[in-house]
């Protein structure tokens, strides 16, 4: 076996240490190399390049993030904020980016604010497309799990919303139905025939958990892209998933049999389609109660704890990690299951009579505080 490589879309916000968003992308794009703007200007976009080593993939996480921090203090009391929603306010407009942009028109007018979110879109390399459909079918049936660990967007507009992610739980998932993929030839097929429908504006305006991607989508694909997850701002723990990920698509790559559409025991005429209806099922659930979520396991339908089944999977990948080289990356994600993710920990804040904007000051500081930590103790500082 050979490790993936890896690499990641990050979207963050930027504002002011009391947790105000304020869109700024245009003279962050404008000035610093390497960062994108989305449609709305109150978040900006920075990829990491593909590497197989995690100690590479901290700081190429971190330097950007050193340099962007940078650059806002010389703009004024700007600072970047956790959360994948908007936590404290603002979904009742759309800021944009590029006014001239269509198909940023399209996006505003269709969804408004639902999209304005930021996450995390975790890729990896796998370059045969079969193989790499076969990786999608198990990543989209598990693709909950990693909401769950990753779960940072309790609020909106000032409020506890009831999700642990009210973005996975607001966000427009699009076309509305996605199959399984059972060959690079259904994939091509089925996007051609969306494009004709205009259900897809184009072949980015693919938004499921899991999508195939590649420099000329559908033909040529070179990566798997989980894009389920909220935005991980601890860089440790985001390894963390991200090796629990490659460590379950060095299984599926090298044991076809773990394939969904093999291995599962639903019933074989309906098996496809039961189970793209069990794990959108398991998206809402995970959207909803995160690791606390009650799940449907993909092999028999049986009930799941979000949490147990992830224990379960840490269990079963410890050996591939292991023999890669990698397990100890692993080993962080005890620490999530134990302690809670990002929105567990600021909803329990809230229990404790905290305030929305105090939870979310607070989430201000200490992102920053370890990102500075980390930057001192791993990576040469950049001078932007």
């Amino acid at each position: 076996m050979v490790m993936l490589t890896k690499g990641f879309e990050i979207e963050m916000y930027t504002g002011t240490p009391t947790g105000e968003i304020i869109g700024m992308s245009d003279k962050i794009v404008a000035t610093l190399d390497g960062f994108v703007r989305e449609p709305d200007s109150r978040n900006v976009e920075y990829t990491t390049p593909p590497r197989c080593r995690y100690e590479r993939l901290l700081c190429d996480l971190l330097q950007p993030r050193f340099k962007l921090r940078q650059y806002l203090e010389r703009l004024g009391d700007y600072t970047l904020i956790p959360g994948s929603t908007l936590s404290l306010g603002g979904s009742d407009r759309f800021y944009r980016s590029d006014p001239v942009n269509p198909y940023h028109s399209y996006i505003e007018q269709t969804y408004g604010t639902t999209v304005v979110t930021a996450s995390v879109h975790i890729n990896l390399g796998i370059s045969d497309p079969e193989l790499l459909m076969r990786a999608c079918r198990l990543m989209r049936v598990e693709a909950p799990l990693f909401l769950a660990l990753s779960a940072a967007s309790p609020f909106l507009d000032g409020q506890v919303t009831g999700y642990h992610s009210t973005r996975w739980g607001v966000f427009p998932k699009t076309p509305a139905h996605v199959p399984l993929f059972e060959s690079h030839a259904h994939f091509i097929q089925w996007t051609e025939a969306q494009l004709v429908a205009g259900t897809m504006q184009n072949v980015r305006h693919l938004w499921s958990s899991v999508r195939p991607n590649g420099d000329r989508r559908p033909y040529n694909l070179n990566r798997l892209e989980l894009r389920i997850c909220d935005l991980v701002t601890d860089p440790i723990s985001l390894l963390a998933i991200t090796a629990l990920i490659e460590a379950r698509l060095l299984q599926i790559l090298n044991h076809p049999d773990l394939d969904p559409l093999i291995a599962s025991q639903l019933p074989a005429s309906t098996r496809a389609e039961d189970l793209v209806t069990l794990t959108d099922e398991n998206e809402a659930a995970a959207a909803r109660a995160s690791l606390d979520a009650t799940l449907r396991h993909w092999q028999d339908g049986r009930p799941i704890l979000a949490r147990d089944w992830i224990e379960l999977l840490y269990q079963e990948v410890w050996e591939t990690a292991k023999e890669q080289g990698f397990s100890c990356f692993l080993l962080p994600l005890k620490k999530v299951l134990r302690e809670g993710n990002e929105a567990q920990q600021w909803l329990k804040l809230v229990a404790q009579g905290f305030s929305v904007p105090e939870v979310m000051r607070q989430a201000i500081q200490v992102t920053a505080q370890r990102e500075m930590a980390l930057q001192a103790e791993l990576c040469q500082p950049q001078v932007a």
